[in-house]
């Protein structure tokens, strides 16, 4: 591994004239592999700022007429001045004209039995803010002194652009589609919602890269699934790959942490800002239709809907390089949503690089790393950047600008470990190597109204089962995605399924650090043990057993804590509510943990045997 710091970078081609001799035209200039801040294009007063709307091939709005998007575009007066063509960074959202107000009912409630459906919520309407969306200014301060031009559009059916929200439908990947047609001459736009005058991009190479967080991170990625020609590079921060892995779990219905009962529906209100004539008919088709009559709070299946609004089901066409970036702590886009599309990428024998950082929601890359992406594949700049380290990590006690790099994630010397069980879960069990045959189970009983930190920190308790390491006599790396399978039967046809892998003992210290208390967690619906697309009712009483995925992760655990596994049932941050006491039984012999160790069996034996 090489601290980001320390690394010696290819350099690019040889740094640029601002004004060479024998041509008196401002162009970009690299320096190491990265465009640098040009003096000709920094002034704002000189930026040529328009808007535009770009026709799709789509009506969603059911008016009859293709939907047009609402474009802005700021670049350097050079491109009009000098006939300058750049390359565009381009950021598409559907919050530019503001969101729904947090009222009460907004969100679904969860406290009710699991199968139930509880009464309608509450619809608040956008009141859309000023008579243009307002443009975020920090992609254009950023890049337009750096030799490209910025774009923006707002998502279908927000802000101004025609259509209707979808929430993860195909509009949302053709309407950015349109907009790279746009830049490349194939598509149409128009200086007017509804006129006929047209308006071409001549000041563009036709090279887009797309960036952005979280739903705006999301949309990079639905728009390279079209494979659409002229889109070269995208960099998503935090995005939502699934919005079925972002609503359900394994079959459970879990909320997204920080929005205890919201759903794709919610969502949908919340960015609904577009046309307030086109509103009811698009709430009738989209969201009291399509999604009242899909998204299944009752069962929490995958089925076909969300099977349309999983973008790892779309990547064939895909051809943009990839640089990915979230949070190993997010908990509310969780991980797994950036690990399954870069897992996937590179499958595709794609252009690939991950970013991970120790922290929550959001946080792009360093702008060195951004800057190399796209100086490589929007201005072509042989740089080696495809030769660079593939992962980029910030360790627990670094800043964010300063990741460690390695050369894949996870680690190429992670292995799978075997942990096993052993009794005394009401306490705290054994989490060990050694297998323990013919111990019978444990049970524990459900209480949603008790945190899962309070669980953790509890000495005994019959809500929980909590198997720990004997404590660490030195660090120990995980890399990877952990994976439980547990053995179990329940006292009701249904019943939350959580898990979390904790950090001990707990750091109770306001102050304490993301990293030091949960390691990971993960949910499952029991009665979707052998199918993800059809739960079946538990029988009360018989075992059954289910795996899943706990959420990837990359962490030292320092010498001196211990590692524990702790099996509960409903989770107060993120599953429903139903009345305590369901009871969980848990074979001990046929459960266990599979954890992704540096180093493998060996590293844990030295980590734990004196």
């Amino acid at each position: 591994m090489r601290s980001f710091s320390l690394l010696v970078f290819l350099l690019a081609t040889p740094m640029l004239s601002l004004n060479a001799q024998t041509d008196s035209k401002t162009v970009p200039i690299f320096e190491n592999g990265e465009a640098q801040v040009v003096d000709g294009f920094k002034d704002p007063s000189k930026w040529i700022r328009h808007d535009l709307f770009v026709e799709t091939e789509f009506d969603t709005d059911g008016d009859g007429k293709l939907d047009r998007m609402h474009v802005s575009v700021t670049r350097p007066e050079q491109t009009e001045s000098e006939d300058l063509k750049l390359p565009v960074i381009y950021v598409s959202s559907p919050y530019f004209a503001g969101v729904a107000p947090f009222v009460e009912g907004l969100f679904w409630n969860v406290e009710h039995e699991l199968g139930e459906l509880p009464e309608e919520r509450i619809h608040p309407e956008v009141r859309r803010k000023g008579e243009r969306p307002i443009i975020s200014n920090s992609h254009i301060n950023k890049w337009i002194p750096r030799g490209y031009i910025v774009v923006h559009s707002s998502s279908p059916g927000t802000g101004l652009s025609q259509g209707a929200p979808t929430v993860g439908g195909d509009n949302e990947s053709l309407a950015p589609k349109a907009v790279i047609d746009w830049l490349n001459g194939r598509a149409k736009g128009y200086t007017e919602l509804y006129g006929d005058q047209t308006v071409e991009a001549y000041w563009t190479t036709g090279k887009v890269g797309m960036t952005g967080t979280s739903y705006n991170g999301t949309i990079p990625l639905a728009a390279a699934t079209t494979g659409v020609d002229g889109l070269e590079a995208i960099i998503p921060i935090a995005p939502n790959t699934s919005y079925y892995h972002y609503y359900r779990s394994n079959g459970l219905v879990r909320s997204p942490g920080g929005y205890l009962g919201e759903d794709i529906d919610v969502l949908y209100d919340f960015i609904h800002s577009g046309d307030e004539s086109k509103r009811e008919h698009n709430n009738k088709k989209i969201r009291d239709t399509e999604m009242k009559d899909n998204m299944d709070r009752i069962t929490g299946d995958y089925n076909d809907f969300w099977a349309g609004r999983d973008y790892l089901n779309d990547m064939g066409p895909m051809k943009a390089a990839l640089l990915m970036s979230h949070g190993f702590n997010d908990w509310n886009v969780m991980p797994e949503h950036s690990y399954r599309i870069y897992k996937a990428a590179k499958e595709k024998g794609l252009p690939i690089q991950v970013y991970y950082h120790q922290n929550g929601h959001g946080g792009p890359p360093p702008l060195k790393l951004m800057n190399r992406w796209f100086t490589r594949y929007l201005h072509g700049v042989e740089n080696g950047v495809e030769n660079d380290p593939k992962a980029w990590i910030v360790r627990e006690n670094d800043k964010q600008e300063n990741p460690t790099s390695y050369a894949d994630y996870p680690n190429p010397k992670a292995e799978k470990v075997i942990l096993n069980l052993t009794s005394g879960g009401a306490a705290v069990g054994n989490l060990s190597l050694q297998k323990v045959e013919k111990q019978g189970t444990e049970t524990l009983v459900d209480d949603f109204t008790i945190s899962g930190k309070d669980l953790a920190i509890a000495q005994n308790s019959k809500h929980r089962l909590l198997y720990a390491t004997t404590e660490l006599k030195q660090d120990l790396h995980i890399s990877g995605t952990p994976r439980v399978t547990i053995k179990l039967a329940s006292s009701k046809p249904a019943a939350n399924l959580s898990v979390w892998l904790v950090s001990l003992p707990w750091n109770d210290d306001p102050k304490a650090k993301i990293t030091d208390n949960i390691i990971t967690r993960g949910w499952a619906d029991p009665q979707n043990h052998t199918s993800l697309t059809q739960g079946e009712p538990l029988k009360p009483g018989k075992f059954y057993e289910i795996s899943f995925d706990l959420m990837p992760d990359d962490q030292l655990i320092p010498k001196g804590q211990q590692i524990g596994l702790m099996i509960f049932s409903s989770d107060k941050e993120f599953t429903l509510h139903p009345k305590p006491g369901t009871e969980l039984t848990i074979d001990l012999d046929a459960t266990v943990l599979e954890l992704p160790i540096v180093g493998g069996v060996e590293s844990l034996k030295g980590a734990i045997e004196e």
